[in-house]
């Protein structure tokens, strides 16, 4: 790497980015980074939008509310970092249960609809999350 192109990668700047929508985050990391043309959507879970003095709260106990929520809020976050689905190249989905992949799928599917191509490539895993928490999803948009 040349020294003209570490100086231009350390010009770049590196925005957090938090919704007012969101509560600030339980550790030192952000809900979103943008940096140059980058913006990473740290992952999101289906709490709904924050309200002053009281501790997060998931939409709802089923998969539907949840992953709906979690797409309200990584476009939240998208559109902060003045971005959106449509820049989206790569989502990894975590599930707290096999069982519900296909319904998760099916709710991909009707959410994005509307898009003129697929929302991205795709990963999905399974994991632990906290009590009552079935999704988490985060994201990478390239913008421009």
């Amino acid at each position: 790497m040349s020294d003209n192109s570490r100086t231009h990668e350390s010009a770049l700047q590196k925005t957090a980015i938090t919704p007012a929508t969101h509560t600030t985050p339980p550790a030192r990391f952000s809900h979103g980074v943008r940096k140059g043309n980058l913006l990473q959507v740290a992952g999101q879970v289906g709490f709904l939008p924050a309200v002053d003095g009281q501790a997060p709260t998931p939409a709802g106990p089923t998969l539907r509310e949840q992953t709906l929520q979690t797409f309200a809020n990584v476009k939240a976050i998208l559109e902060e970092g003045g971005s959106s689905w449509e820049d989206v190249i790569m989502t990894r989905v975590y599930l707290t249960d096999t069982a519900h992949f296909a319904e998760f799928n099916e709710i991909y599917n009707e959410y994005f609809a509307g898009l003129k191509e697929a929302p991205s490539a795709r990963t999905t895993v399974y994991v632990g999350l906290p009590a009552g928490l079935l999704i988490e999803i985060d994201a990478l948009a390239v913008l421009g």
